[in-house]
């Protein structure tokens, strides 16, 4: 297949170039547009007020790749629309992998990396979002070294970037053109080439004061934090799933926001 792929912790993150890796390995033809800096919880942020450049990607990829100056949204949107050629049409979108989960209703609309993935559904294509579980300590450790994996982060990257290409032809075929879905899938950590895959729901996580107090200069510092689980005993939900080892495969389908209790 054709593959559009994104993410939002930059072109240059070791987890991209991972889940690259793997996907040409399967043999899928690819396509790279990435931010040029980190784009972290920005969500379907677009860049309105500026102008948003785009240029070659210095690293060689082994396949065409753009570095983008702007959000994961607008690399998907200027690619699609204008970097890639009318007569090569793509088959999917896929972002990630991200540094850190993306699960739960507190930090999915947040995410860059599924705002990537939804900008692909917008456009009419399937879509899939991938991001590895760390913990809080495995995460400082990665950027306190410059953002280098220790030999344990390694394996289960590479372990995760080999389960994502395994995934995406059958995420791909059972997405229905022009469907406004995007798959969402967390791996847990560590993972492993058996690790089985669970079908979850968004966890019910509140998550307020994500910025500490004013500083003397005025200013508001952002402060992560997991929040508060009020999740049901069931069905399963990602934050579960990934806090027993499992692989985590929510279907997001946006079709379905505002439809409950809807009259038939």
């Amino acid at each position: 297949m054709r593959l559009l792929i994104t993410n939002d912790d930059g072109i240059d993150s070791p987890f991209l170039h991972a889940l690259t890796d793997a996907l040409r390995a399967a043999r899928h033809d690819l396509r790279i547009a990435a931010p040029k800096t980190e784009q972290s919880w920005i969500g379907c942020a677009k860049s309105r007020l500026r102008p948003v450049a785009s240029a070659v990607a210095i690293r060689d990829f082994g396949c065409p790749a753009w570095m983008i100056d702007g959000t994961p949204s607008d690399c998907v949107s200027i690619a699609l629309a204008h970097l890639l050629p009318p007569d090569e049409p793509i088959d999917a979108v896929v972002s990630g992998i991200n540094i850190g989960r993306n699960a739960s209703l507190g930090f999915i609309l947040a995410s860059g990396t599924i705002a990537g993935a939804w900008e692909g559904a917008v456009h009419g294509l399937p879509a899939i979002a991938f991001s590895q579980d760390l913990t809080a300590a495995q995460f400082e450790a990665y950027r306190t070294s410059g953002h280098r994996a220790d030999a344990d982060l390694q394996h289960t990257l590479d372990a995760s970037a080999t389960r994502a290409a395994q995934l995406v032809p059958g995420l791909v075929a059972s997405t229905p053109a022009r469907g406004f879905i995007v798959h969402n899938v967390n791996f847990p950590y560590p993972c492993g080439h058996d690790t089985p895959v669970h079908r979850t729901i968004p966890a019910r996580v509140i998550v307020p004061g994500l910025f500490g107090p004013a500083a003397d200069d005025g200013t508001h510092r952002f402060i992560f934090k997991f929040g508060e689980d009020i999740s049901p005993p069931s069905p399963l939900t990602d934050a579960a799933a990934l806090s027993a080892g499992f692989i985590s495969h929510t279907v997001l389908d946006y079709t379905a926001l505002g439809t409950n209790g809807f009259p038939s």
